[in-house]
C-alpha cells in the first residue's frame, strides 16, 4: 500500500506541473496537466461513444495516464522538444514497477496509447488534441490570438471523423455562451 499511496502523490504532482506551449501564445499562468488530463479523459469517454468504440470506459482510464511521465520530466512544448531528448518509456517503467500488477496494467494501457495502432490510443490522441482545442477556444477570447495556431495544427493530426467535426464546432463556439439561459433568476435557493 505504501508504494501505491506514493504513487498517488507523485500523480498528484500534476496539478503543478503548467501546460508549457500554452506561454508561446502569450499565456502567462497556463492550465496544469492534471486540468489538462482531466478534460482530455472526460472528451475520450464522449468522442469513445461517438466512435461507437465497444468500452469508452477504457477509453477513458487510457487516457487519464496517457500524460502521467510528465510527474517526473516535466511539460515540454512541442518547440523545446525539437532540441531534448526524452525518455518517457523509461520514465513510465520506473514509475509503474514498484506497483507490481497495477503498475503492469497501467504500462500496458500507456504503451498502447503511445503506439496510436489501436482505435482506442487514436481515440485517447484525439481527445488529447481536442482538449488541446478547447482550451485553445478559452485562450483565444480572453485575447491570446496565437492560440489559433493549435487548432491549426489539430485540424491536421486528428484521426477520427466525430474528432475532426468536433473540432470544427469548437473554432466556432463561443467558450462563455454554454451557461446563457440556464440561470435560476428571481428565485430563492
Amino acid at each position: 500500500m505504501k508504494k501505491i499511496v506514493e504513487y498517488l502523490f507523485e500523480l498528484n504532482h500534476l496539478k503543478n506541473i503548467k501546460h508549457e506551449g500554452w506561454r508561446l501564445a502569450g499565456v502567462s499562468n497556463p492550465d496544469s496537466v492534471a486540468e489538462h488530463c482531466l478534460g482530455a479523459t472526460q472528451i475520450a469517454f464522449i468522442l469513445a461513444k461517438l466512435e461507437n468504440h465497444p468500452n469508452p470506459h477504457f477509453v477513458a482510464t487510457m487516457c487519464a495516464f496517457h500524460d502521467i511521465a510528465e510527474t517526473r520530466i516535466g511539460d515540454v512544448h512541442k518547440l523545446g522538444i525539437k532540441y531534448i531528448s526524452r525518455d518517457e518509456s523509461a520514465v513510465t517503467n520506473d514509475q509503474l514497477k514498484p506497483l507490481n500488477e497495477i503498475g503492469s496494467e497501467i504500462k500496458v494501457m500507456w504503451e498502447e496509447f503511445e503506439s496510436r495502432k489501436t482505435p482506442a490510443a487514436q481515440i485517447v490522441k484525439d481527445a488529447d488534441r481536442l482538449e488541446q482545442a478547447v482550451q485553445a477556444r478559452i485562450y483565444i477570447l480572453q485575447g491570446h490570438k496565437e492560440a489559433q495556431d493549435w487548432i491549426n495544427n489539430i485540424r491536421k493530426s486528428l484521426l477520427t471523423k466525430s474528432g475532426k467535426k468536433l473540432l470544427e464546432v469548437i473554432n466556432k463556439s463561443d467558450p462563455y455562451k454554454w451557461w446563457k439561459g440556464k440561470k435560476l433568476i428571481g428565485k430563492d435557493y
